[in-house]
């Protein structure tokens, strides 16, 4: 983890899409680079068995973790397909998912402190893998990546069904970490954020809330959502 986080500029300019999977509970990493070719695409039920166990063993989930990296991650692997279905990423199991985005430069310190978190706080567990991406500034007023080249990092639990794995205590941990941070959440993932904490994060907010409340004066296309995150 340590050598990706130092040379991750040089993993950036390397590549046009990079991102890399961190194995929580472990040092693992695996790399990944999604470039652009000419060359032609060619023509687990496992994860499905162990995960349900660690349910009832929150202990075996550093031990699956490090499996599954060596299983499925630890060699190299080329792969040669159509756009969508390299970006794509399997979701292996159902999942609980938080996502947000910081800005670039606080990569490593944010990361790092997740680790640590993990490490100081044994009875915390967190299913793998944590992804992480990168996306150039833009010009969106809503967007996680509006005037900042941002590092998005995606969080997940394992979420079977019937039955509730406690996750609150690293839901809270991640997303104290990310607001250190000056991260802001991805829209389509869970948060707790309010109005309060969206006029911080996003300078543009009071304009964009304007022109909504403009278009839309009765709230007919509020929810409950949405008036969470505007009122």
């Amino acid at each position: 983890l340590l050598q990706v986080l130092d040379h991750l500029e040089d993993h950036l300019k390397r590549s046009q899409y990079f991102r890399f999977l961190w194995f929580p509970h472990s040092e693992n990493v695996s790399v990944i680079y999604q470039d652009p070719t000419n060359k032609a695409a060619p023509g687990s039920g496992l994860t499905s068995c162990s995960l349900p166990c660690s349910t009832f063993v929150p202990s075996l989930v550093c031990w699956i973790n490090r499996f599954f990296f060596w299983l499925l991650f630890s060699s190299r692997v080329e792969n040669i397909a159509i756009s969508y279905k390299i970006f794509n990423y399997e979701c292996r199991f159902k999942q609980h998912v938080q996502d947000w985005a910081i800005p670039i430069e606080k990569t490593k310190e944010a990361l790092l402190e997740l680790k640590a978190a993990l490490e100081n706080n044994p009875k915390m567990v967190a299913h793998y893998p944590v992804e992480v991406r990168f996306a150039r500034a833009d010009e969106i007023w809503l967007s996680p990546c509006f005037q900042r080249d941002s590092c998005y990092m995606n969080i997940i639990m394992y979420r079977p069904y019937g039955k509730n794995v406690p996750r609150l205590n690293y839901w809270l941990t991640y997303e104290g970490i990310m607001k250190k941070h000056g991260g802001r959440p991805h829209w389509a993932k869970a948060h707790s954020c309010t109005r309060k904490d969206f006029e911080k994060m996003y300078p543009a907010f009071p304009k964009f809330c304007s022109v909504r409340e403009k278009l839309d004066p009765t709230g007919m296309f509020l929810n409950a959502y949405l008036e969470k995150v505007f009122y």
